[in-house]
């Protein structure tokens, strides 16, 4: 077991080397010039020289790649082109409303999706299955940003028991703080419950049809303890999959709801480093994410060893 952990630790390396490397690459061949936005509309062609040679953007491409990785050794994302400071700060400051709306946002979406597809399997082709999955089907066809919009015109506008848009940080207190994300956490979290209903449906079907459950009904167990016990212990590997793979795209969907619900994220953070070709906040940005992925998806992995003893690593 050690040995597997520590291979698919080494194993990130190579992975953040070409995150690192295809991210560098295409920031800096996208169009767009850091150093005319910071000269702004009226600065001459010398000042704009001076300018890429203090940000030292006039030397070659492989160059900068090769100090790049120097300081990333050094573990040291370099320093924001706009913001004057280091990137690690810009990202540290802006880390706790990505995390929390993204941890909501997950709750949310395995609170609801994992108990309506247990029920839809449970009685499968039922008025409640079908009104299950035609929940999840319009789930699935709505863009959380879209259903964020529809929530901000009737609970924060119509109604008023929620705030539109601005992030509580925790320090104000849990309940403004829960306040201030519970809309963008629903919007997210909402559209992957879908996912993960689905997900778990059909494999609780799949596994509701095995021997051994024929079995434990003869032997005369509860419907209960049947479905809760035996059936969803085993079915719930492929959803543990799905829930790995939603908490990836939840990180990167926090960047369009971050920006309908004016949050101070990573999300906001990126974007505005792209409009002003901030490249050290991009790649920063753009690897600790990629980190995130890739730790999530080791997580999944050795979780599985718990729910199925069966599962060996080497």
């Amino acid at each position: 077991m050690k040995v597997y952990l520590l291979r698919r630790l080494l194993a990130v390396v190579p992975v953040m080397l070409v995150v690192a490397t295809v991210a560098f690459v295409l920031i800096h061949l996208a169009p767009g010039d850091p150093a005319s936005v910071i000269a702004g509309p009226y600065a001459t062609q010398d000042d704009i020289t001076r300018l890429h040679h203090q940000l030292g953007l006039d030397q070659p491409l492989p160059l900068q790649l090769v100090k790049w990785y120097g300081r990333l050794l050094a573990g040291d994302l370099g320093d924001s082109i706009f913001l004057r400071r280091p990137v690690s700060e810009a990202i540290v400051e802006r880390l706790e409303p990505t995390l929390l709306l993204t941890g909501w946002a997950t709750l949310i979406a395995v609170l609801i999706g994992i108990p309506a597809g247990v029920l839809s399997a449970r009685y499968h082709n039922s008025a409640l299955d079908q009104s299950f999955m035609a929940l999840a089907l319009v789930g699935l066809s709505v863009p959380s940003f879209l259903l964020g919009l529809l929530m901000i015109l009737v609970f924060g506008v119509w109604l008023g028991w929620l705030p539109v848009a601005g992030y509580a940080p925790l320090e104000s207190g849990v309940w403004p703080n829960l306040r201030s994300l519970l809309m963008p956490a629903v919007s997210l979290g909402l559209v992957q419950s879908a996912l993960i209903a689905r997900i778990t449906r059909s494999s609780m079907l799949d596994v509701l049809r095995e021997q051994y459950i024929l079995a434990s009904r003869s032997k005369g167990l509860g419907e209960r303890a049947v479905v809760y016990k035996h059936a969803l212990k085993n079915a719930i590997i492929p959803t543990l999959t799905v829930i790995g793979i939603t908490l990836a795209i939840l990180i990167g969907g926090a960047v369009v709801i971050e920006t309908v619900f004016n949050i101070p994220g990573l999300g906001r953070l990126i974007i505005s480093a792209v409009l002003r070709r901030d490249y050290p906040v991009i790649q920063g940005v753009v690897l600790l994410i990629a980190v995130a992925y890739t730790l999530v998806n080791l997580l999944v992995d050795l979780a599985y060893l718990t729910l199925d003893p069966r599962i060996r690593y080497r």
